[in-house]
């Protein structure tokens, strides 16, 4: 499993705005020159935050995004989920919810291990939250 720069920028993007709460809505002109993120791949980012209920949005001169909801409420899988469409640690099907299951995985030695992988991975990255991260308590 490797995560994209899609999935570490938007984890970027949701720290910055948990860090700047206090600051009411944060323009993505903000963020861009924070983050060194390039604006037209940061408002793809923030597009798929904004949809996927994580972040709301102003527009006008003191517009911008902030969260929807306290920085502890935010398990990191769930962000990871959203940008990377799943965390499964192999390309093998049956993972993901409404995939059809792989027809040799009665026969598959390595499946159960691979699905204990993803058991591992999705439970720990749904203890840590955006709170955890800006504390440094991983």
């Amino acid at each position: 499993m490797m995560i994209s720069t899609k999935g570490t920028y938007a984890l970027r993007v949701m720290i910055d705005l948990a860090q700047h709460e206090d600051e009411g809505y944060i323009s993505l002109k903000s963020i861009a020159e924070r983050q060194k993120i390039s604006m037209k791949y940061l408002e793809t980012i923030v597009s798929l935050l904004n949809k996927g209920g994580m972040v709301q949005s102003l527009r006008g001169k003191d517009g911008g995004y902030k969260l929807r909801k306290p920085a502890a409420e935010y398990p990191i899988g769930e962000i990871l989920r959203l940008t990377e469409g799943g965390l499964t640690p192999v390309s093998c099907h049956g993972f993901s919810e409404g995939e059809q299951e792989c027809q040799n995985v009665n026969n598959c030695l390595t499946f159960p291990m691979w699905q204990k992988l993803d058991t591992l991975i999705n439970a720990y990255l749904d203890k840590v939250s955006l709170k955890d991260l800006l504390e440094g308590k991983v």
